[in-house]
């Protein structure tokens, strides 16, 4: 006995029960190309059907009401799904290609995206609120955090700057790269990872060759092991926290400052 084929959800429903909005949709090519036209697949798609326990094969046809080939009515006619200067738009009528290229072409995300006005303005006010946040931190920041966080980016070069410069350039890195200059301003280590960084710069300490340990500079005495497969300076930092660190960073910052 023939198996029953499973039935594909409602035009009025997604795969997992939520209601479907009915209104004209548009969809773009991920790569923002604006070639005259772009094809993508419109046949031999599969979709894992959980309820039914398997694969599914799906069509876009012109005169059937639904992508499912185990759901066809007599001869299909295929149809291509064709993006015109980047971009697709299909009409509300046409709730069949909508729901294949919205739930169940495989493409979705990789290729090509679905317009979302609401979730575009939502994405933009969060990062107009992200970089309203970076420039006001940026701009009352401290010379002493704002050089450790340059120097993330810049490295060394940043001990050459002056106050003002020091002061222009955070600014200008909380404009351009808001989200990591506020993960590094939030970074309770960035400041002892520079004044390790200081520390080794002006011979206070020395990192060895093999960036496995730390010595003082006057007489080599090893003041801590790196462990394996971690960035030297970051260990240091932590290191920083302990008892024994915490002597020993009170004694570079006196050396750091005399």
């Amino acid at each position: 006995m023939a198996t029953k084929a499973a039935k594909a959800p409602k035009a009025t429903s997604t795969p997992d029960g939520t209601p479907w909005e009915v209104k004209d949709r548009i969809y773009t090519l991920k790569s923002g190309a604006t070639t005259v036209s772009a094809t993508i697949r419109s046949r031999a798609i599969y979709w894992y059907d959980e309820e039914a326990g398997y694969e599914r094969e799906l069509k876009y046809t012109e005169n059937q009401r639904t992508p499912f080939v185990d759901e066809f009515k007599g001869p299909a006619r295929l149809a291509h799904i064709v993006f015109r200067d980047g971009s697709l738009f299909v009409p509300k009528e046409k709730t069949v290609l909508q729901q294949l290229l919205s739930i169940y072409h495989p493409d979705l995300g990789k290729v090509y995206v679905e317009q979302d006005p609401v979730k575009e303005a939502e994405s933009e006010l969060e990062l107009m609120d992200i970089e309203y946040e970076a420039s006001s931190i940026a701009f009352d920041m401290e010379i002493d955090k704002a050089e450790a966080i340059l120097r993330v980016e810049q490295g060394s070069s940043v001990s050459n700057l002056t106050s003002k410069e020091l002061k222009r350039d955070i600014r200008l890195f909380a404009r351009k790269n808001p989200k990591l200059f506020l993960s590094l301003a939030n970074d309770e280590n960035v400041e002892l990872r520079n004044t390790g960084i200081k520390a080794t710069e002006a011979g206070i300490i020395k990192l060895s060759a093999d960036n496995r340990s730390f010595t003082w500079g006057s007489n080599d005495r090893q003041l801590m092991q790196v462990p394996f497969d971690e960035n030297p300076y970051s260990a240091l930092a932590a290191w920083f926290k302990t008892d024994e660190g915490v002597t020993v960073l009170k004694q570079i910052e006196k050396r750091l400052k005399a």
